[in-house]
C-alpha cells in the first residue's frame, strides 16, 4: 500500500505539513523518539496495536521525509536504531503544543494524561 497523499494544488504549506506527519502513527513514533534512539522492537512494543508491516512503512516514510535517521550498526545479528533527525527535533515543540491543545480543550472531559514531550 502506497503513501496516501491529500491532493495539494494550491501548494499550501498545511496540507503539506500533514502529507508529511499526517496518521495516525508517526505523530506517536516521534513522540516516542522524542526521547532518544530505539531500536524497532522498541518501537513495537511501545505501540502494540501497530503492525510490523506498518511501522516498517511508516519509518520508511519519515525517514524519506527527513524527520527521523535509520542508523544501522555492522553486527552480527544486525542491529538498526531510529531517531530523530534535526529537522524531527524541530517538529517537537509542535507535538507538544498539540498535545497541551487537547488537555487544555479535552482533559476534563475525558481525563487524558500529559505527554511526556522533550523540547530540545
Amino acid at each position: 500500500m502506497g503513501r496516501k497523499v491529500i491532493d495539494n494544488p494550491n501548494l499550501c504549506s498545511l496540507v503539506h505539513a500533514m502529507n508529511i506527519i499526517g496518521g495516525k502513527w508517526k505523530p506517536i513514533i516521534m513522540y516516542l523518539l522524542a526521547n532518544g534512539s530505539l531500536r524497532f522492537g522498541k518501537l513495537l512494543m511501545f505501540t502494540p496495536t501497530i503492525s510490523k508491516k506498518v511501522l516498517t512503512e511508516q519509518l520508511k516514510e519519515l525517514e524519506e521525509d527527513g524527520l527521523i535517521i535509520r542508523q544501522k550498526f555492522p553486527e552480527i545479528p544486525p542491529r538498526v536504531e531510529y531517531s530523530l533527525s534535526e529537522k524531527g527535533k524541530a517538529l517537537l515543540p509542535v507535538l507538544k503544543a498539540l498535545s497541551d491543545w487537547t488537555m487544555e480543550t479535552y482533559g476534563n472531559e475525558i481525563g487524558f494524561e500529559q505527554c511526556r514531550i522533550v523540547t530540545l
